[in-house]
């Protein structure tokens, strides 16, 4: 019963095999148009996106051209070439900027970007330019209904461009004195994240980071610079405390206001 099912399987796949082999050689730019739409609702989309783009050139300034480019695209999506799939949609976008699949080509622009964004601990250029391409969508249709989805995306976006600064201050922080005043490059990293991403779910830690890094700065300092640094940890203190009182590091900052209060007051 296998072999006669493993048989069957063989020669159905040989029968497509040669069926595709066929319509490559085909001159037949409806036919191959046509089997390359069956192809893609099958979900073979390499077969799709090669036969697709055998006419393309064909059906160049027709009515179909829109249709043949946009299913470029979404071959591209389905073969997982997120890269690819992006620059097929910007061609979209570009040639037919109020074409019927604009809204989808802008959405996917951005998606793809997201889709194709690494983890925070490598280059975030895709990261950023998902970003920019959801503005741009957010600009240009502003009641879409794609809308919260974008926005959505956006803050996971922007959490984890938060989160690449988070362990870069983090690292600056574990670094301490070695080969230069590393707490300082820690404190700045961290500002400039909470400045840049000012909702980002990592801000507490953000926050705490700067007050560490400003404490350990001050104990390490030289003689003629611990008080004010000890006073700004303090001031560091309040500022954290403020926003977050009832925090998981809130124990931690009770104890570095006070050795830094101690200090201040000897």
């Amino acid at each position: 019963m296998r072999k006669s099912i493993f048989i069957l399987l063989l020669t159905t796949a040989l029968v497509s095999c040669g069926e595709y082999q066929q319509l490559l050689k085909s001159t037949d730019p409806e036919l191959k148009y046509t089997k390359a739409v069956e192809y893609f609702e099958k979900k073979d989309f390499m077969r799709a996106a090669t036969l697709f783009d055998e006419v393309a050139r064909y059906f160049r300034g027709t009515e179909r051209s829109e249709d043949v480019l946009n299913y470029m695209a979404s071959s591209y999506m389905g073969q997982k070439d997120y890269f690819t799939a992006s620059e097929y949609y910007k061609t979209y976008v570009k040639t037919y900027p109020k074409g019927k699949y604009i809204t989808t080509a802008r959405f996917m622009i951005g998606y793809c970007y997201y889709l194709d964004s690494p983890d925070a601990r490598l280059d975030q250029t895709a990261t950023r330019d998902a970003l920019t391409a959801f503005q741009e969508f957010l600009d240009l249709h502003p009641d879409n209904e794609r809308v919260p989805e974008v926005n959505k995306l956006m803050d996971e976006l922007t959490d984890k461009l938060a989160y690449k600064e988070f362990l870069n201050s983090r690292l600056y922080f574990n670094l301490g004195n070695y080969l230069g005043n590393n707490y300082l490059s820690a404190v700045i990293t961290a500002q400039n994240a909470l400045k840049n991403y000012p909702t980002n779910k990592y801000r507490e830690e953000l926050l705490f980071i700067v007050l560490q890094s400003k404490y350990e700065q001050a104990v390490q300092s030289v003689e003629d610079k611990k008080m004010e640094r000890y006073r700004d940890t303090i001031d560091e203190y309040y500022n954290f405390i403020n926003e977050h009182p009832e925090g998981q590091f809130r124990k931690q900052a009770d104890r570095i206001f006070a050795e830094a209060k101690k200090i201040v007051k000897e």
